[in-house]
């Protein structure tokens, strides 16, 4: 609300009647959260004064919004027709001056008001997405696993979003319609009972017909949606280049050009009805808005022909200036119960995720990473037992009764069958999952003990899928140690076997990589991730099957990087292809969750055991056996 209108129809305005039945849909899934309207005002606390002015000054503007029609009936009526005859233009001219200085209040108050629900509303959404964005930085590696990405989206952008405009516009509206409403209901009375019968009694019918045509619009939305998502269904099937490669190969275009230009034709017609059923109801808008005056001066002429009222011609103009106010106050209370419903339930949603507790935190006396000692850099798996938290509790455990150490500078590698559980080993080590039972030990202490940004910060990942941002080389290098050095970036770079590649680009390290590195191939995104850890320079490396989707050549310049960055620190290698691990120190074969048989590769060749038949499968055909 702002200025001489006295609130409008409210923040959702925006919500049609194409989509109020699926918003109140939306809501009734809303969680249920105890102390709902408690923490929403904890929320707005810090703003307390801004919010007493905001509702000062709408209360002010409402009530201003009246004053206008009452002085445009003593301007009538006292101005231009006194009972002397002549026009009193001094009189006139004061009350036109006071009219032009209330117009000149209002807009003004309603800027303000405006300013400060504003900056209110959208403070409160900045600081609650900051703390939304951190709540869930904290969150454990399950939750994302388990949770849909547009999701966490959807809370972060359109629910957090959608809370500014509950204070802007919800709260304001709200307040707004109904002191305009009341005002210019005690204007109507205080100007002519009679007429304000007249004039409620009719408004209702307005608002109504108003609801019944947003009801037939809901349902032509409906359908035209729907219409829409099967258009942009068949165009992604058809004319991507699978599906384009399909219907060529089988003759079938003329299906499917026949196929979209039906569901055209059913778009063309619900498009006309939509745009037609919204054309009738603002006619019958106008018709009312016009016959309702016009009703108005007939039964003022019939009482003052009656000579039952002292109506004078400044009452009947002022009476119709107040009555067309209220049209659009009365829909926005309409509303506003689906306004609140939608408010409560974004605020619900968003409180939902701030209430999740991280399955993973620091213990209240955890230490920090030992720097000095023998210990340093030995990982050890002490009676591990591991299932996923979504796991049926009657499926086996994922990792079941394992042990192993691994000492201080060791290149230790994990093979075995697909889903024997080898990865999940490398998700222990930093904690992005608790073991179920058992302990993971890092350094000689258990990882429990340990604070988790000091584990994770002294053990460097290079995973099968290599992300990179969309940025420049040098910047993805640096999201490792951000205050490197153009000559440490550089040093990185000729350890991972990259530095001559990114020399040759035109712009050098200040090259961008595109979406997800999309401008690079497969081994140079490889390589710049392992040049990533090594500016990180970690005490432990894991390699979760870090050549397993590299081609031939590209994996041996990868191996070479990372034989390189595996020198003097531990090293795990989750390993795709046997080949690749034959120098390891130790081999630990893992098999239903199970460490099955150990040692190097020649012991284990010369066992005879599950490793044997793998290599030999593995010597003898190129599919890939042993995907994680």
């Amino acid at each position: 609300m702002s200025g001489m209108h006295g609130g409008g129809g409210g923040r959702r305005g925006r919500v049609s009647g194409g989509d109020a039945v699926a918003q109140r849909a939306e809501n009734a899934e809303a969680p249920r959260i105890p102390n709902l309207l408690g923490r929403i005002a904890g929320l707005f606390a810090p703003h307390r004064t801004a919010l007493i002015v905001t509702v000062v000054l709408v209360f002010i503007s409402a009530g201003l919004s009246v004053v206008p029609p009452l002085l445009v009936q003593r301007a009538f009526d006292e101005g231009l027709f006194p009972p002397g005859g002549a026009p009193d233009v001094r009189r006139l001219a004061v009350l036109v001056g006071l009219m032009i200085a209330i117009y000149l209040g209002s807009q003004l108050l309603g800027v303000w008001q405006t300013w400060l629900t504003a900056t209110v509303g959208n403070s409160v959404m900045g600081s609650l997405r900051v703390r939304l964005f951190t709540h869930l930085q904290a969150m454990e590696l399950s939750f994302f696993t388990r949770t849909k990405t547009g999701v966490i989206q959807s809370r972060l952008q359109n629910d957090v979003g959608g809370v500014a405009s509950v204070l802007t516009n919800t709260i304001s509206s709200l307040l707004g319609n109904v002191v305009t409403v009341i005002a210019s209901l005690v204007a109507m009375l205080l100007l002519s009972w009679q007429l304000a019968i007249v004039a409620v009694v009719l408004m209702p019918i307005l608002v109504i017909a108003q609801r019944r045509v947003g009801q037939v619009r809901a349902r032509i939305a409906a359908k035209t949606q729907e219409s829409l998502s099967d258009m942009t269904a068949i165009t992604q099937e058809t004319l991507s280049v699978s599906g384009i490669l399909l219907s060529k190969s089988f003759t079938r275009q003329p299906t499917e050009i026949r196929r979209y230009s039906d569901e055209n034709d059913n778009q063309v017609r619900l498009q006309v009805s939509q745009q037609m059923s919204g054309q009738w109801f603002f006619a019958m808008v106008s018709i009312f808005l016009s016959s309702i005056p016009a009703i108005v001066y007939l039964f003022a002429g019939l009482l003052m022909a009656g000579g039952t009222t002292d109506i004078t011609p400044g009452t009947i103009v002022a009476f119709t200036t107040v009555q067309s106010r209220l049209l659009f106050p009365l829909l926005g209370l309409m509303r506003v119960t689906l306004d609140l419903q939608t408010s409560s339930a974004l605020f619900a949603r968003i409180f939902q995720y701030l209430d999740l507790k991280p399955a993973i935190s620091d213990a209240a006396e955890a230490a920090e990473v030992p720097t000095s000692g023998t210990d340093v850099g030995r990982v050890e798996f002490d009676n591990v037992t591991f299932a996923y938290p979504d796991s049926s509790p009657d499926s086996r455990p994922t990792l079941d009764h394992v042990s192993f150490a691994i000492e201080p500078g060791q290149f230790a590698a994990f093979v075995g069958p697909s889903g024997a559980g080898k990865t999940t080993v490398s998700y222990l080590i930093p904690r992005f999952y608790e073991a179920s039972a058992g302990r993971v030990l890092f350094s000689g202490v258990d990882v429990r003990a340990l604070r988790q940004e000091s584990l994770v910060s002294h053990i460097g990942i290079v995973s099968q899928e290599t992300y990179l941002f969309h940025a420049t080389i040098a910047e993805n290098l640096r999201y490792a140690k951000p205050d490197a050095t153009d000559a440490e970036l550089e040093a990185a770079a000729r350890s991972a076997s990259i530095h001559g590649t990114i020399a040759s680009f035109p712009e050098g390290y200040a090259t961008v990589v595109g979406e997800r590195g999309y401008r690079l191939s497969g081994g140079e995104k490889q390589r710049i991730a392992i040049a990533r850890v090594l500016l990180k320079n970690p005490e432990v490396l894991i390699l979760d099957e870090a050549t397993s989707a590299l081609d031939a050549i590209s994996e041996r310049v990868v191996q070479a990087a990372l034989d390189t960055a595996s020198r003097g620190r531990t090293t795990i290698a989750i390993a795709h292809r046997l080949s690749t691990i034959v120098a390891a120190d130790v081999i630990f074969v893992v098999d239903a969750g199970r460490i099955v048989e150990s040692g190097t590769h020649s012991e284990l060749l010369a066992a005879n055991g599950v490793y044997a038949r793998l290599y030999s499968e593995q010597s003898t055909s190129s599919s890939p056996l042993l995907a994680e």
